[in-house]
C-alpha cells in the first residue's frame, strides 16, 4: 500500500512533506503550553510577580497562535496532497481500464470497476489525509508527552505501563477482525452498485414487464447485505470507544490519587501535577487517534488490494512485442479465419463457442452471417478487431495475423456497429466525429446520407448540432441505429462490420442503406450479421452458423436450392 501512495503522489510530494513538518511544529507548541502553565502556578503566582505572569501568559498566546497556524496550514497541505493523490490514482485506474479487453471487463464487471475507481479510491484518499496528520501527530505527541511525563515524575508515569498495553491489545484485536470485514463490505458495495446499474440500464424493460416490485426486493436484498456488513464493522469499531474512555478515566483517577498524595507529602509540585495530568490526557488521546487511524488503515488496505488487482492485471489483449506499423500491408479488407476456435473461459473448462471455423472474405465482398440465437455470430465478428483473442487457430486481416497488428492500427482499419446502440452525451455531430475526428462537413453529410440518417437529422431545428442525452434516449431505436452506422461509415474503413445493425429499421430503409453501400463503399468489405432474409439475399456469400461450427455456406440461391 505504501508503494501505491508513493507512486501516485507525483506533483504533490512537496505538500505531503510540508504537512507532517507543520504537524510536528504544532505538537511542539502544544507540548510547551502545560510547562509554561506549570511555571505560572509554581513560580509566578506564589511570588506575586504580575509582570512575570503576563510575560508567561503572552508566551502561551504566541505558542497557541503558532500551533493554530501550523495546524491550519498542515490541514491545507494534507488536503492538497490527498486529493491530488486521489486524482492521480483515479486517472491511472481509468487509463488501465481503457487497455482492458472485453474479457478483462467481463472478469471484473463494470460495477466493481466503478466501485474501485470511486469508493475504494476515496477510502485511500481519506487514509492519506488522515495519515499525513493523525498518523504523524499521534505518535509524535505520544512519544514526546511520554518522555516529558517520565521526566516530571517517573514513579507516577508507571500508571501508563498498565493502561497503554491494554489499549494496544484492544486495537490489535480489532484490526485483525476488521480487515477481513472491510473486504467483505467493499464486495457488498460492488453488489449494490451492480444491482443499481442493471436496474437503471434496463428501466424500460422493467416497466414494460411490470417488475418494479421484483427489482425493489432485489435491491433491498443487496442493500440489506451492505447494511449488515457495515454494521458488522461499525459495531466492532464503536466498541473501542468505551474501552478507551475507561482506560483514560482510570488513568486520570490513578494519577490524581497517587499524585495528590505526593503533593500533600511535598514530593511533587501542584503545577507539575496539573501539567502531568495534561500530558497523560494527551498520551491517551494520541493512543485513541492511532487506533482510529489504524482502523481506517485496515479499510484502506482492503481497498488497496482491490485497486492493485486492477493495476497489476496484464490486459489479455495487447500489442505483441515487435508489432510495427511500418511492416504492415496497405488496407485492402481481406479477412481470413484459419481453423479458429474460441471459448470465453480461455483458462477454464468452458465449452467452445466457436470450433474449427475456416473461411475467407475477399476485399470488397459483402458477406452475411446468419444462425440461431447463441450460435456465436457476435463472438465471431468480435475476434476480427481483437475484442477477444482466439483460443485456437488464427484470424488474419490482409494476410497478417491480427495479433501481429498494433491494436490502434488494426481497429483503424475496421468500422464496427455493435449489436447494442451506443451514443454519447453531446451533439449528433460530436457523436459522428467519433468515426473520424478530422472529417469535413461534406464527409459528415455523405456518411449521414449513406446511413439514411440525413433526412431525420435535418428535420431537427438544430440539425447536426442537435443535442443527444446520455445513450441517445431522446431519439428512437431506429434513428440511434442509423447514427451508429453513419459513425462507422465516416471512418471509411477497409472492413465494415454490422452486428444485427439493420434489424431496427424498416425494409425500405434497409434496402436504401444497402444500395448506398454498393455505390459509395464498393471497395469496402462488408460483414453483416442478419436476422432477416431480405438482409442477406444480395450477399456475395452467406455463412450459416450452427452449434459452434459453419453448417452451410454459399450464395442465397445456392443455399435455397
Amino acid at each position: 500500500m505504501f508503494s501505491l501512495f508513493m507512486t501516485h503522489l507525483q506533483g504533490y510530494k512537496k505538500d505531503a512533506i510540508k504537512a507532517p513538518v507543520l504537524i510536528v511544529l504544532e505538537v511542539i507548541c502544544e507540548l510547551l503550553l502545560p510547562l509554561v502553565m506549570a511555571q505560572i502556578v509554581d513560580t509566578a503566582i506564589p511570588a506575586g510577580d504580575v509582570r512575570h505572569i503576563f510575560r508567561l501568559g503572552a508566551l502561551m498566546l504566541i505558542l497557541a497562535g503558532v500551533s493554530m497556524t501550523c495546524g491550519v496550514l498542515a490541514a491545507k497541505y494534507a488536503a492538497f496532497a490527498s486529493q491530488g493523490f486521489g486524482s492521480n490514482l483515479r486517472q491511472c485506474l481509468f487509463d488501465k481500464v481503457q487497455e482492458f479487453s472485453f474479457a478483462d471487463i467481463d472478469r471484473f464487471s463494470s460495477a466493481s470497476l466503478i466501485t474501485r475507481m470511486t469508493n475504494d479510491v476515496n477510502a485511500m484518499t481519506m487514509m492519506l489525509a488522515m495519515g499525513l496528520r493523525m498518523l504523524v501527530r499521534a505518535p509524535v505527541m505520544l512519544v514526546a508527552a511520554l518522555v516529558i511525563s517520565i521526566s516530571l515524575n517517573a514513579r507516577l508515569a508507571l500508571v501508563l505501563a498498565v493502561v497503554i498495553p491494554l489499549m494496544v491489545l484492544v486495537i490489535g484485536l480489532l484490526m485483525k477482525v476488521c480487515t477481513k470485514l472491510f473486504e467483505v463490505m467493499q464486495t457488498k458495495i460492488d453488489g449494490l452498485n451492480n444491482t443499481l446499474q442493471e436496474n437503471l440500464v434496463a428501466i424500460r424493460v422493467i416497466k414494460a414487464f411490470v417488475r418494479e416490485n421484483y427489482e425493489r426486493k432485489k435491491f433491498k436484498k443487496a442493500n440489506d447485505e451492505l447494511m449488515d456488513a457495515a454494521l458488522a464493522v461499525g459495531l466492532r469499531i464503536i466498541a473501542i470507544l468505551p474501552v478507551m474512555m475507561l482506560a483514560m478515566n482510570g488513568a486520570t483517577v490513578a494519577v490524581l490519587y497517587f499524585g495528590g498524595r505526593m503533593v500533600m507529602g511535598a514530593e511533587f509540585e501542584l503545577g507539575d501535577l496539573q501539567a502531568f495530568i495534561n500530558y497523560i490526557v494527551q498520551i491517551l488521546m494520541s493512543v485513541m487517534m492511532v487506533a482510529m487511524s489504524l482502523l481506517q488503515l485496515s479499510r484502506a488496505q482492503a481497498c488497496a488490494h482491490r485497486i492493485n488487482e486492477v493495476l497489476n492485471t496484464q490486459p489479455s489483449v495487447q500489442d505483441r512485442d515487435g508489432s510495427a506499423q511500418a511492416s504492415l500491408p496497405a488496407p485492402r479488407g481481406e479477412v481470413e479465419f484459419r481453423d479458429v476456435s474460441f471459448k470465453y473461459m480461455a483458462s477454464g473448462t468452458g465449452d467452445d463457442v466457436l470450433s474449427h471455423i475456416s473461411f475467407t472474405v475477399k476485399p470488397g465482398q459483402f458477406v452475411a452471417i446468419v444462425g440461431g440465437t447463441g450460435t456465436g455470430k457476435s463472438s465471431l465478428v468480435n475476434l476480427i478487431p481483437r475484442f477477444y483473442d482466439v483460443t485456437g487457430g488464427a484470424v488474419l486481416v490482409d494476410g497478417v495475423d491480427v495479433r501481429d497488428y498494433p491494436l490502434e492500427e488494426l481497429r483503424n482499419r475496421i468500422g464496427m456497429v455493435l449489436q447494442t446502440n451506443v451514443l454519447f452525451t453531446g451533439t449528433i455531430r460530436e457523436n459522428l466525429l467519433w468515426g473520424n475526428p478530422e472529417a469535413t462537413e461534406e464527409e459528415i453529410v455523405q456518411a449521414a446520407k449513406d446511413a439514411q440518417a440525413y433526412d431525420f437529422i435535418m428535420s431537427f431545428p438544430d440539425g447536426f448540432d442537435t443535442y443527444l442525452d446520455q445513450g441517445g434516449v431522446n431519439v428512437s431505436g431506429g434513428k440511434k441505429k442509423r447514427l451508429c452506422i453513419a459513425r462507422a461509415v465516416l471512418r471509411k474503413p477497409a472492413i465494415l462490420i454490422l452486428d444485427d445493425s439493420t434489424s431496427a429499421v424498416d425494409s425500405a430503409t434497409e434496402a436504401a442503406i444497402r444500395e448506398s453501400f454498393q455505390t459509395n463503399l464498393k471497395d469496402t468489405t462488408v460483414i453483416i450479421i442478419a436476422q432477416r432474409i431480405s438482409s442477406v439475399q444480395y450477399a456475395d456469400e452467406i455463412l450459416i452458423l450452427d452449434d459452434d461450427h459453419i453448417a452451410g455456406r454459399g450464395t442465397y440461391q445456392q443455399l435455397l436450392a
